[in-house]
């Protein structure tokens, strides 16, 4: 049954909360892949060959989302998941954040995949480019949802406890493992992947978007955008390149933005809003 409806204040889904939000999303996806890992045959025969496509995919990258809406839910009842869902709304940023995504990131993979000797952009299908914009598409139902979890529920819990740079990086750590059954599946990106670079690559990033959380004051919205951006399929196949560029561009993130990841002031520590996040939200400082 879900507990009590959710009240003015943070405590509302308590620190304890990370134990369950971690062990239903690792349950969930481990537990899936496990089968197509340890029982491919048997897997397969029941639930379908594995591939990006399939709703097991889905489900299994879900995970965090779900297990968020379920401890938000089972904390506050059907009142604090429409407060934890408007943080969806809250869409003000700043400019150096915008164009940090919009640009600058790009730039990353461009710039990773001429050092390796390829293309500015992913080459297109003989079909054109429409096909690609429906993957772009799919792409926004994928990886961004994971935010509700990671950036959702377990940024403010830990920033509880620990400045927003260690958040970050238990959350990257954890993000990488995570993942870590996909790089023995066939059928999908990861398989052709190294590990290594990958988790490098995944605790970079939550370093990078920590700040940009923190500086809309908790909005779902940035993250997400943050996401989808890194999964766009018009972006150049970079690797491992596009990892060591984005170590070299988080310390300087990290070094411009360091008041406010060192210390635990202004850190975003809500999982439910006091306020509709909309209401609340205000402008916020330059990233």
């Amino acid at each position: 049954m879900p507990g009590r409806p959710a009240s003015s204040s943070a405590t509302t889904v308590p620190s304890a909360a990370l134990v369950p939000f971690v062990a239903v999303t690792f349950l969930i996806t481990w537990g899936l892949l496990g089968g197509y890992i340890l029982a491919p045959e048997i897997t397969a025969g029941l639930l379908g060959e594995i591939s990006g496509s399939h709703p097991v995919f889905f489900i299994v990258t879900w995970s965090p989302a779900i297990a968020a809406l379920l401890v938000v839910w089972r904390y506050g009842g059907l009142p604090a998941l429409g407060a934890f869902l408007s943080r969806l709304l809250v869409w003000r940023g700043s400019a150096g954040w915008a164009a940090f995504i919009l640009l600058v990131l790009p730039a990353v993979f461009v710039a990773g995949s001429l050092i390796k000797g390829g293309p500015v952009l992913a080459p297109l299908p003989p079909e054109g480019a429409m096909p690609v914009l429906a993957i772009l598409v799919m792409m926004l139902f994928l990886g961004p949802i994971e935010e509700f979890g990671w950036r959702g529920v377990m940024q403010p819990l830990l920033q509880r406890h620990v400045a927003p740079i260690w958040a970050g990086l238990i959350i990257g750590a954890t993000w990488g493992i995570w993942h870590l059954p996909a790089f023995f599946l066939a059928g999908v990106v990861f398989a052709d992947w190294n590990f290594l670079p990958f988790f490098i690559g995944n605790v970079t990033l939550a370093v990078l978007v920590t700040p940009i959380f923190n500086t809309t004051r908790g909005s779902l919205l940035w993250p997400m955008a943050f996401h989808w951006q890194l999964i766009n399929p018009f972006w150049p196949d970079a690797q491992p390149w596009d990892t060591w560029i984005l170590v070299a561009v988080a310390v300087v993130v990290v070094w411009w933005n360091r008041a406010g990841l060192f210390t635990r002031d202004g850190a975003v520590t809500e999982v439910v809003p006091a306020r509709p996040a909309t209401e609340r939200a205000r402008p916020p400082k330059a990233g």
